[in-house]
């Protein structure tokens, strides 16, 4: 297993971002030269950490069940076609989940229990960065067509992997999506500082090589296309629509002008960081330039929405979490290998802005224009399983801009999910069994939409499970892999 004595001889070390003053001037990836490429020069010694430990809870901390002990021994030995080969077999993209994902893999690594962890993320991508560098990543068409049609409805990580798995076993595969180009929340709503777009272009064009078609600007739902059309016109069909319904926060000035969604506010940035029009009804880009900007939630796209507000020139930025302020360690009742609530920073966070924890909305306090102007705040904490306001702490902070982080409730209901007639769980979310499919005979659920709001990891692994279930329905037996049933609970978030 790599070095027998690496993870003795050598430490964790991560590749060195940009220039905090040189990438808010742009919209790159906050890596030099792309992050791949930025961490080759290390990537080998890394890979030698990588100990032999016997059990390697790597595998149950990833949803995907990667092989990361042999991509990290055959990265030790120059090996990377073999490497490549080794990760493919079961993420369908690594370039993603290499960038994206929170690596649940890492705190569960065996030597992470009294050491820093395997930098696994960071081998995961220099793998697939250099496989496209090198030409290893070609198109995988099917040797042969089943003759069965599948629908997949949303193009998101778990529609591309339920498509370019169902197109790889020989049916004839359709994705559409609403958006005027493929790629769900992967184009419109990670901002190019995190993922250049150009990784999911090539990724698109090798899913296209091998037979899936993407029909762009196509809302199934409406018009012609229905529930009712779309099963008449395929033999499968695959809901991928993710979990879209905001969470909303009714408090005493909602209405004031200036409150946006996230995901009002960061494809609008996104579509101009690519260089086309904001918006494509015409209507005024929200823009934090110049404006007092509060971000409500303190998870991934809170982080989004400040590093994207730090690029459009915010005059300040506050993000608030209405939890208490996480530890650097990990807490006594999270013990490895599980994913840790601890204190995290990410490259938006090292550009600016305050982060303020324990505190909770009051009211959106507006001007005599109806726009909004501050928030009043109060400091809160969980007592008993309940939030408590703390009495004479409310205070009030600027606010020209505010946007809602807070998460998402569940697909939305109306259209296609309606139309079909699936059935929903206690949350909202479609309900399905272990393969995926759902009440209606021939209509599966991958991703978000069945899970609730989730990590791209899981996404990932739910589109390629569910498409061994459709698989399975139309030809009565399947060889593709199922990483998880959806009943299992994992071992990490």
């Amino acid at each position: 297993m790599a070095d027998p004595r690496g993870f003795l001889k050598n430490t964790r070390e991560v590749a060195a971002r940009r220039p905090v003053e040189e990438r808010v001037g742009d919209w790159d990836e906050v890596y030099p030269g792309g992050m791949g490429r930025a961490l080759l020069p290390i990537i080998n010694v890394q890979a030698s950490r990588c100990m032999d430990c016997g059990i390697p809870f790597c595998h149950s901390g990833c949803p995907l069940g990667n092989i990361i002990p042999e991509w990290n021994d055959l990265v030790w030995r120059d090996d990377w076609d073999g490497a490549i080969e080794r990760l493919h077999a079961t993420n369908n993209f690594p370039e993603f989940t290499g960038r994206l994902c929170p690596a649940p893999c890492e705190t569960a690594c065996v030597l992470g229990i009294n050491q820093p962890a395997v930098t696994i993320k960071n081998i995961e991508v220099s793998i697939i960065d250099r496989a496209y560098d090198s030409g290893f990543v070609r198109p995988q068409p099917p040797e042969w067509l089943s003759g069965k049609t599948v629908a997949v409805v949303g193009s998101g990580p778990a529609g591309l992997a339920a498509a370019q798995q169902l197109t790889r076993a020989g049916h004839t595969v359709a994705v559409y999506e609403r958006a005027d180009q493929p790629g769900g929340l992967l184009r419109y709503g990670i901002p190019e500082f995190k993922m250049e777009k150009k990784h999911l272009e090539r990724r698109l064009d090798q899913m296209r090589r091998e037979g899936t078609v993407f029909r762009s600007g196509v809302e199934v739902g409406t018009g012609k296309l229905t529930g009712a059309a779309l099963r008449d016109r395929f033999d499968a069909v695959v809901l991928a629509i993710g979990s879209t319904v905001p969470r909303d926060l009714p408090v005493p000035g909602r209405e004031l002008a200036g409150i946006h969604q996230a995901m009002d506010f960061l494809p609008q940035a996104n579509r101009v960081a690519l260089g086309l029009p904001a918006t494509t009804d015409g209507s005024e880009q929200i823009r934090a330039d110049g404006k007092h900007v509060v971000i409500i939630g303190g998870g991934d796209t809170g982080a989004d929405c400040l590093g994207t507000s730090t690029r459009q020139g915010a005059a300040s930025i506050t993000q608030l979490e209405i939890m208490p302020q996480p530890t650097e360690e990990r807490p006594d009742g999270q013990p490895w290998p599980t994913y840790p609530m601890i204190y995290r920073v990410s490259s938006a966070h090292e550009e600016g802005g305050e982060r303020v924890y324990a505190v909770s909305t009051k009211e959106f306090l507006g001007d005599e224009d109806g726009n909004v102007r501050a928030l009043r705040l109060v400091e809160v904490s969980f007592e008993g399983g309940k939030l408590v306001e703390h009495e004479g702490t409310e205070w009030e902070i600027p606010a020209d801009l505010v946007l809602f982080a807070m998460g998402f409730v569940g697909p939305e209901q109306q259209g296609v999910v309606e139309q079909l007639g699936v059935e929903l769980d206690e949350r909202g979310n479609i309900k399905r069994d272990d393969d995926y499919a759902t009440n209606v005979d021939g209509v599966f659920v991958a991703g978000d939409a069945g899970r609730g709001q989730s990590l791209i990891v899981w996404a990932i692994a739910e589109g390629r499970a569910a498409a061994a279930g459709v698989d399975k329905h139309l030809t009565g037996s399947t060889q593709l892999p199922a990483p998880i049933p959806p009943t299992a609970r994992p071992l990490v978030v």
